[in-house]
């Protein structure tokens, strides 16, 4: 049996913070309490010390590249730098190769994962053109979801054909998450750039190329169809001010039927940051003006915006220094996510009840995921400890992504993960990974 006793803790809970202990023994947290006593001699103590003891985040949205993608990263590799970064589950994206789009593919992907995560694991169904039979095998209880790409796409993923979208939306109970990009409206202006500078297009104009424009179209277009069909609409990465009238915060998060993402690099960077930061924050959606992130700021603290996710997408070094046409799109976050949100808490945006609501109670709500995403009797331990005031610099070598860098390289965090716990072991601690892939595939409590 193992036991833990965390002590000296400020738990961060369904809103509230107060002072205890947490005791886990073997995968459940067994008792929250003010004070409690050791009962045996092999608990292993843990004083906190004040930090922050909060629920370990959830990542709906992460690009883990294995199969087929994986000198760019592997779900052992990349959920290493999540569990660092104080994220014990994730749900991963069906655009590896071959994509993810049969149940058998699917199921390659939970095989992998069972045998090499470090943190509690989902994989999306992939949807395409024409494997609608094929997307109404998936089991919702041990799926997190469909995935559908509505713009542009890596890989053979992009759904654009507007009879098969509607017989998707019409023909499943389960969530579906997708990407909004109005594909006709990017080419379009790719095009017009292009005739202007070639192929080396300067980065600075990604986001005039990927515009707020085409994800307004597509995104609108999308929220029509759920409301049509009735469908459970997951809208990943919003990156636009135009898009947040699109959402809601009239009706509890339980009662949406449209619910909305924004990813960590949206409410951190803006298109000034180009110039210093070139390819390296080249994003789909892209990156955009300092206004759109003023307002994706203000639509997550009002509610409108339900969830704070990464989009956590590798590419290397050498991929990401080609032209633009030829430069990826996508970057590592998952090991900084956590701390950049409490950096944004020491800058006075954010609480940290908010910070946890947002990645921690939130995606568990939407996805219906069974026993995680709290502090509570007798859910898993998944727990991270945050240290709110031990400063570190971000540097090649403390970064753990396969490929080696980060947007953050050089920055000064004032907020530091000290310990991880996935299912009750510890799996991280002071700055190193264990060598302990306990990993669980993540279930869903869904009526089917």
């Amino acid at each position: 049996m193992s036991t833990f006793l965390i002590r000296n803790a400020k738990i961060v809970n369904e809103g509230v913070v107060f002072e205890g202990d947490i005791l886990i023994e073997n995968e459940f947290i067994k008792e929250i309490a003010e004070k409690i006593s050791v009962k045996s001699s092999d608990c292993v103590i843990i004083d906190a010390e004040g930090s922050y003891v909060i629920p370990g985040a959830i990542d709906d949205q992460v690009h883990f590249r294995e199969p087929g993608l994986t000198h760019k990263g592997t779900i052992e590799t990349e959920s290493k730098a999540a569990v660092a970064g104080g994220i014990t589950s994730f749900i991963e994206q069906p655009n590896t190769v071959p994509n993810a789009v049969t149940q058998e593919l699917l199921e390659d992907k939970y095989q992998i994962a069972s045998q090499t995560s470090y943190a509690n694991y989902s994989f999306m169904m992939g949807g395409t053109n024409d494997n609608l039979e094929e997307v109404l095998k998936t089991n919702p209880l041990n799926v997190a979801g469909i995935k559908l790409f509505l713009g542009s796409s890596t890989g053979n993923m992009l759904v654009d054909n507007p009879e098969v979208l509607e017989k998707i939306f019409s023909s499943t109970k389960m969530l579906i998450a997708v990407h909004c990009e109005d594909e006709a409206t990017i080419k379009a202006n790719t095009q017009k750039y292009k005739e202007e500078y070639g192929d080396d297009i300067p980065v600075k104009y990604h986001h005039l190329i990927r515009s707020a424009e085409a994800c307004y179209l597509s995104s609108s277009k999308a929220i029509e169809l759920a409301k049509k069909t009735g469908a459970r609409l997951h809208v990943f990465h919003l990156s636009t001010a135009k898009e947040m009238d699109l959402f809601t915060n009239k009706i509890p998060l339980e009662e949406k039927q449209i619910t909305a993402e924004v990813c960590v690099h949206h409410l951190w960077f803006t298109d000034a940051d180009y110039d210093t930061k070139g390819a390296l924050i080249k994003w789909n959606p892209a990156v955009k003006t300092q206004a759109d992130k003023e307002a994706l700021w203000k639509a997550l603290l009002d509610d409108r915006i339900d969830v704070i996710a990464t989009d956590h997408a590798p590419h290397t070094l050498e991929e990401k220094y080609n032209p633009y046409l030829s430069c990826p799109s996508g970057g590592p976050l998952v090991q900084h996510a956590v701390v950049a949100l409490f950096e944004a808490h020491h800058q006075g945006k954010i609480s940290v009840e908010k910070i946890v609501e947002k990645m921690c109670h939130n995606p568990a709500k939407i996805f219906k995921i069974e026993k995680r995403g709290f502090i509570r009797e007798g859910y898993y331990a998944d727990i991270a400890i945050v240290n709110a005031y031990l400063p570190w610099n971000v540097k090649k070598e403390n970064i753990l992504a396969k490929c080696g860098w980060s947007p953050f390289e050089g920055y000064n965090f004032k907020s530091r993960v000290t310990h991880t716990f996935v299912n009750g072991k510890l799996v991280y601690q002071n700055g190193k990974v264990k060598d302990l892939k306990v990993g669980q595939r993540l279930l869903f409590e869904r009526e089917i």
